[in-house]
């Protein structure tokens, strides 16, 4: 895959925590990175899919499409704990429409958990496959990203008094429109060829059509 514009690698990345919130979305994404000699670990960390038998769905495939590739892939695990935690984060916002201000919050909540491992990890960079999805609010997902690295960042600050501290990571989001440059067109494709189970609804119980709840 050639080298394009519309994708800009943030200097200095080699390596990237990427928060995948499905196979799909994630897998053109990843292909790019390989070929672009940056090496993605995928975070799979979406509390907010309901219900469990539709998470574990999309989380099997997200791991099946990793370990496919020999790429590293991380889960949190504890559904029930994490799932009751995003619900606090969306509390009062379980009517808001889509893109509205319940999106807001989930992809903050999520991409919050994502900085914070990716300081944990010691990885300087964090992306996600939200950005490729064309259902989904790009100004949303790079605001959610960008408040998610300077707040971990400041906790970290306050903690440890200093930002010189080399005891942690800074980590930067890379706010990044992954639809340009063909690959939502490589998406498609990469969906047909591994059979991926392609989800018909965002994943949360409020996007459910009401009857389903």
């Amino acid at each position: 895959m050639a080298k394009q514009a519309n994708i800009i690698v943030p200097e200095g990345c080699k390596k990237v925590l990427l928060h995948a919130c499905c196979a799909p979305c994630s897998s053109a994404i990843v292909e790019w990175l390989l070929a672009h000699e940056i090496e993605p670990v995928i975070y799979y960390y979406n509390p907010n899919i309901y219900p469990y038998e539709e998470y574990e769905r999309r989380k099997n495939e997200s791991k099946r499409h990793a370990e496919s590739l020999g790429v590293k892939w991380i889960d949190e695990g504890a559904y029930e704990r994490a799932h009751a935690a995003w619900r606090c984060a969306v509390t009062g916002l379980e009517n808001e429409p889509e893109r509205g201000k319940r999106c807001e919050a989930c992809f903050y909540h999520r991409l919050q958990a994502t900085a914070r491992k990716a300081e944990e990890l010691g990885i300087g960079f964090f992306a996600t496959t939200l950005a490729s999805s064309r259902w989904k609010n790009l100004e949303q997902i790079n605001a959610a990203g960008l408040k998610a690295s300077e707040n971990v960042q400041g906790t970290r600050d306050n903690v440890q008094g200093t930002k010189d501290n080399v005891q942690g990571t800074r980590v930067q989001f890379w706010a990044q429109n992954w639809r340009k440059d063909g690959l939502q067109e490589r998406r498609n494709q990469l969906l047909k060829e591994y059979q991926f189970y392609n989800q018909r609804y965002c994943g949360c119980e409020f996007s459910l059509p009401r009857e389903e709840r």
